[in-house]
């Protein structure tokens, strides 16, 4: 039988807390590795319990979510630790800073417990961008402030010269909110091959993973907001 995954829980709100690990302790395949109400305290617990995926909140005392999803990312002994925001519809900035951060996607608050289950397997499986026409749609908006965060695109638009240009159209596609299955069918591809195209895309590029090829994107120019 294979292990269940374990889940640590950080969010300040007490009740929050419980009522995810309650649905997390429902799911026979997850077990809650921890609660940690704060950023720091996730990090520290993250190190000590070695969970699977941290369900993270953004907004923390003293140590926010963006923080400590940075630490635990940049952590090289914690590379198999995935981490999935939280987020409110209200918070675009602070999440297009998480998944710069390393968060390997998000999730809105209110979003349905079954959809929670659903998203903690699929990060949990190393799938690292969480409903991506949501992601695409919301990092557009973000892209269209004049405010908005720092993120790397822009030293990623120097490096598009590198790609080629069935990398540079996979890029684009998975801009739009594309996942390897859709972008295969869109280039009549395998998704093996439009797997490989990705993992080189990313590595021309020096990014994490698949959110930041999303910034990347559309930071770039590559992909334009409301195309």
């Amino acid at each position: 039988m294979t292990n269940p995954l374990r889940v640590l829980l950080a969010d300040d709100q007490t009740l929050v807390r419980s009522a995810f690990a309650m649905l997390v302790a429902s799911a026979p395949d997850m077990e809650v590795a921890g609660e940690a109400e704060n950023g720091l305290r996730a990090v520290d617990m993250t190190r000590e319990l070695r969970p699977d995926v941290v369900v993270m909140d953004i907004r923390m005392p003293g140590l926010d979510g963006i923080e400590a999803t940075r630490r635990i990312a940049e952590a090289p002994d914690l590379a198999d630790v995935r981490v999935l925001v939280l987020t409110t519809f209200d918070d675009d900035a602070n999440v297009l800073a998480a998944l710069r951060a390393g968060a390997a996607g998000f999730l809105v608050k209110d979003t349905r417990p079954a959809e929670l289950l659903d998203a903690i397997r699929v990060v949990a499986a190393g799938d690292a961008l969480l409903s991506p026409g949501p992601t695409a749609r919301l990092i557009a908006r973000v892209v269209r402030l004049p405010d908005a965060v720092s993120v790397p695109g822009a030293a990623a638009g120097k490096r598009l010269d590198e790609l080629s240009a069935r990398e540079r159209e996979v890029l684009a596609l998975v801009g739009r909110g594309l996942n390897n299955a859709e972008v295969a069918g869109v280039l009549d591809l395998s998704p093996l091959t439009v797997k490989t195209h990705v993992s080189r895309v990313m590595g021309k590029l020096r990014v994490r993973d698949r959110p930041q090829l999303v910034v990347a994107a559309y930071e770039s120019g590559l992909v334009r907001p409301g195309e």
